[in-house]
């Protein structure tokens, strides 16, 4: 019986091992809702906005992933950096690994986010992965965005300061040690 019973329990071993893997989830689409900022922190210094400055153009959209966001609940709470970008702008390839950079150093104290105009889902996956893009990133399929911002062509980089108003704008983009020291002249104040 023991001798029986042998080949059946090697049999049902194989066919056991013999199973299709799960295959392995999909990663998150880069630009979604995994990068959206944490918490304010408590000792964010900011400067006031100049009392002339007209209100930032409010606008929804979606991010890369489908996920929903509201800029001006965004600029509520901190500045926000919106760089404007194609995948296949080679300029915007060019300054985005200092950009990206750039955002890291400032993550939680100034909101990076990006808008993707009139490109395709996958192109815009292969450019944030290739640029190490951490920041959030609005689809913009209809230039609707890029309109409202009088964005004729990328690269190009505006500054919201907390509260919405609309501090700044670069045509043609801006390198990340001009955005650094704009950014410490125009929004950031000196800590105590």
């Amino acid at each position: 019986m023991r001798r029986a019973l042998l080949p059946l329990l090697v049999l049902a071993a194989l066919l056991g091992g013999c199973r299709t893997p799960e295959p392995a989830p999909a990663p998150a689409p880069a630009g979604g809702a995994a990068t959206m900022p944490g918490p304010v922190p408590v000792d964010l210094a900011l400067r006031p906005p100049p009392g002339t400055a007209a209100p930032a153009p409010a606008f929804t959209g979606a991010l890369t992933d489908g996920t929903p966001l509201v800029a001006a609940d965004l600029w509520a709470q901190r500045p926000v950096v919106l760089t404007f970008f194609n995948s296949w702008c080679t300029t915007c390839a060019s300054q985005q690994a200092a950009l990206s950079e750039l955002a890291r150093s400032y993550r939680d104290r100034v909101v990076f986010v990006g808008v993707a105009g009139a490109d395709q889902a996958d192109d815009v996956q292969d450019y944030l992965r290739t640029h190490r893009v951490e920041y959030p990133v609005v689809v913009d399929d209809k230039q609707t965005i890029w309109r409202s911002y009088a964005v004729r062509e990328p690269p190009a980089v505006v500054l919201v300061a907390k509260g919405g108003a609309l501090l700044r704008g670069w045509p043609g983009g801006l390198d990340a040690p001009t955005l650094d020291k704009r950014l410490r002249e125009l929004v950031l104040a000196e800590q105590p």
